[in-house]
């Protein structure tokens, strides 16, 4: 994937200058030897240069890590630790940062009288300083302890510190205006700009444009062979392989052209209703190949959709995909596939479906069809380009970060697994089983105004996420989750 961010973090330890320097001193090196051992040396960088005591160490230490080329910070107490200095560091930081401190080591040879550091205490400073300067930084759920256990919390930073970093860095191209009655997947821009995202909106008459001129273009043959390969028997669309391959050209080359000065890219891109009778094609496979690729590419110009996805590649470091929360499981199918084999109930579960966006690694089986929703008005030969296949079993997240119509942000996150349950169903879908599903649809869902579309990321990554969308400002009020029994939502009915 050639679309994500390369974290490499700063780590800068600190001193209160009434506490001996070497606490910090030998507690970072025993931090850097922890990493290192247990998860390598490309992830982070040590500053030698000095043990931040004052404001003078600060700037020292800020030019240093800046030289050595990280993007991310920690701020380690390995004592008491300055607080103005140290949040002034976090402060003229341009990147993600977060804080841990060190736990004490010994009490043997006196070790709670000379080597007693009291970063405990200090943390509780840092963090109230922190706010006085409207920092933010994060702050593990417990963020005192060990080398060994502060090596682990820098390594669970870096999903979270690759998606801060991600979007700070990102244009989003979007084109055309949403399709008629998609008023759910509308797209206050506003909180794209407060999150730090740039957006760049098209017709999809300039995208129109700019295929017809790859028409001949001397690398489709090249990516034809390509799709070919990655299809192998599901390829029963042979015909419509050039055009696709025409279209993926133009939009990597619309990408290239038109990222400006921002590192990464993800599309909202447009698929109906005049696609398909211009184009003369359906985009969902190609669409599929990009978010293979790392850029993310959602459907129905459902612009936070897209960048939902995004945030879901950079932390996952894997392909996601963008799926209608769809259908119910019919009951016939519970009884005989799902009842007293899993521990669901039918409320419990619901299929997962779009198009054909999913990537082709992503699907148990995958061949290339006709879009069959379109096709029930449309000529069967302008539809043709879907992806279609049962989505890959196995644990799951559905999020997504949305912004209200009044430019509120807020979002959901909500883990689970794809059943391995044949769906008898077409397109790109799955069984998707969510502990008291049923609840959060209604309480989180419905009751969040939010539209159709979720992203799915293939794997249990809710933890970063969570600690994502805190990051840059989402109310923890506004993040919905699956409660479990007994957790009352703030609008379910205590009697029910």
């Amino acid at each position: 994937m050639n679309n994500l961010p390369k974290i490499k973090i700063g780590i800068v330890a600190v001193s209160r200058d009434c506490f001996p320097e070497t606490l910090s001193v030998t507690r970072r090196q025993n931090l850097i030897k922890a990493y290192t051992d247990k998860y390598g040396e490309d992830d982070i960088y040590e500053c030698p240069v000095c043990i931040v005591e004052s404001e003078i160490h600060m700037v020292q230490a800020l030019e240093d890590i800046k030289k050595a080329g990280c993007n991310a910070l920690c701020v380690y107490l390995g004592n008491f630790g300055p607080e103005i200095s140290e949040t002034l560091l976090a402060k003229h930081f341009e990147g993600p940062k977060m804080f841990i401190a060190a736990a004490e080591e010994t009490y043997k040879d006196g070790g709670l009288i000379q080597g007693r550091g009291d970063a405990y205490c200090g943390m509780l400073n840092a963090s109230y300083n922190l706010k006085l300067r409207n920092i933010k930084a994060y702050i593990p759920e417990y963020p005192v302890g060990t080398a060994e256990e502060c090596a682990d919390m820098i390594y669970e930073f870096l999903p979270v510190a690759r998606a801060v970093y991600g979007l700070t860095h990102l244009k989003i191209i979007s084109f055309g205006p949403r399709p008629l009655n998609f008023l759910a997947c509308n797209a206050p821009i506003k909180q794209l700009y407060n999150i730090g995202v740039e957006i760049e909106e098209n017709s999809e008459l300039d995208l129109f444009e700019a295929f017809n001129k790859h028409a001949g273009d001397k690398r489709i043959p090249d990516v034809v062979k390509d799709m070919e390969t990655e299809l192998g028997a599901g390829n029963k669309k042979p015909e419509i392989l050039e055009k696709l391959a025409q279209y993926e050209l133009t939009l990597l080359d619309w990408i290239e052209e038109h990222r400006g000065y921002r590192e990464f890219v993800a599309i909202a891109g447009k698929c109906w209703p005049a696609f398909q009778t211009q184009f003369g094609f359906v985009p969902c496979y190609v669409n599929s190949r990009l978010t293979k690729m790392g850029i993310p590419v959602s459907c129905e110009v459902d612009i936070y959709g897209c960048l939902s996805e995004f945030i879901g590649t950079v932390v996952s470091k894997d392909a996601v995909t963008l799926l209608d929360i769809n259908n119910t499981v019919p009951s016939d199918m519970f009884e005989e596939d799902i009842k007293d084999k899993y521990n669901y109930t039918q409320k419990d579960i619901f299929m997962g479906f779009h198009c054909g966006n999913t990537a082709s690694d992503k699907l148990s089986f995958c061949e290339m069809k006709y879009q069959m929703i379109m096709a029930r008005s449309l000529p069967v030969e302008v539809t043709n380009g879907t992806l279609e296949g049962d989505i890959v079993p196995g644990d799951i997240t559905f999020f997504r970060l949305q912004s209200t119509a009044d430019a509120k942000l807020r979002g959901y996150i909500a883990q689970g697994e794809v059943l391995p349950v044949a769906t008898r169903s077409f397109g790109s879908i799955g069984i998707f089983a969510i502990p008291e599903m049923g609840r959060f649809y209604r309480h989180v869902l419905i009751e969040g105004n939010y539209p159709h579309h979720g992203a799915v990321a293939f794997g249990h990554i809710g933890k970063a996420l969570y600690e994502t969308f805190k990051y840059i400002g989402v109310d923890v009020n506004e993040i919905g989750f699956n409660q479990p029994k007994g957790m009352l939502y703030k609008t379910e009915n205590p009697f029910s």
